[in-house]
């Protein structure tokens, strides 16, 4: 099973019918040049990809700038297609409904994870004001996506999700698997430390800042990091993912398997890795 475990479904046509609210999201997500996606084309993306399911990550900035995508909209999507969408939730850690809010979508929506930007909520991820979130993703047994590493979303500081500040979280909750998104780019090396150290802490290869997906795919996992690095000692804590809509899902899937792992680990990263991460399909 091939799955994308970083997706934003903001542009996806059945949760667009408001045109205010679609503009909204083109200039808090600062992503412009696309328009909405109807589930058809969606899965027809996902037929020449090769991919198999699409982890849907909601955006809850409600302290600032209001939520983006809803635990709602999620559990919405979800339900018009079980057999391709696996439905993420999101909160503001500033909300004080927030804990309400994350038991809500674990127990009523029944969704498999948490999504946060802490760099767009200008809060380090061991702040103590994170930690009832992190209690109820324990309580629940859900794992958690942090955005790391760079953000072109407006009113975001990358001092607030560089990998070295997720450290603390990994050393305190061992038993929560945490993921830093887009492996933490620029800083792959320290991402790859952490994931050495902390068995709980994965990453995901949603990254793709410069250049074309495979010249930056080889940059990245094969220079910046050797590839041998996660082909032995990594391989169980990669997963694949492309940050879509602002990175296009083919020509990564592609990338990935051209980069020369092994099979056995490719299988890990394009899925076995991921459904370890979410703790399975319903």
């Amino acid at each position: 099973m091939f799955i994308d475990i970083h997706v934003h479904p903001a542009f996806f046509e059945p949760i667009n019918t408001d045109p205010a609210k679609e503009e909204m999201r083109h200039n808090v997500l600062n992503i412009h040049k696309n328009g909405t996606a109807p589930l058809e084309h969606i899965f027809n993306q996902m037929h020449c990809a090769g991919l198999d399911r699409l982890t849907l990550l909601p955006q809850d900035y409600t302290s600032t700038v209001g939520c983006v995508v809803s635990n709602e909209e999620i559990r919405q999507l979800v339900d018009a297609a079980p057999d391709k969408f696996i439905g993420f939730a999101g909160v503001d850690p500033l909300d004080p409904e927030a804990p309400d809010k994350l038991q809500d979508a674990f127990t009523r929506l029944n969704l498999k994870g948490l999504n946060l930007h802490t760099g767009r909520h200008h809060l380090l991820p061991s702040d103590p004001r994170m930690e009832p979130i992190y209690e109820i993703c324990e309580r629940y047994h859900k794992p958690i996506m942090f955005h790391a590493g760079l953000s072109w979303e407006p009113d975001t500081q990358t001092s607030y999700c560089t990998p070295l500040a997720f450290e603390i979280v990994a050393e305190k909750h061992p038993k929560l698997k945490i993921c830093m998104g887009h492996f933490g780019w620029p800083w792959v090396r320290e991402t790859a430390m952490l994931m050495l150290k902390y068995p709980n802490v994965y990453a995901d290869t949603g990254a793709l800042y410069f250049d074309n997906a495979r010249e930056f795919y080889t940059q990245t996992f094969t220079r910046d990091i050797p590839i041998t690095w996660i082909d032995r000692s990594l391989r169980h804590q990669v997963m694949f993912g492309s940050n879509n809509p602002r990175f296009e899902q083919i020509r990564m899937a592609q990338a990935i398997g051209e980069l020369g792992f092994r099979d056995s680990t490719l299988e890990l990263i394009r899925g076995g890795n991921a459904l370890e991460f979410i703790g399975g399909l319903d």
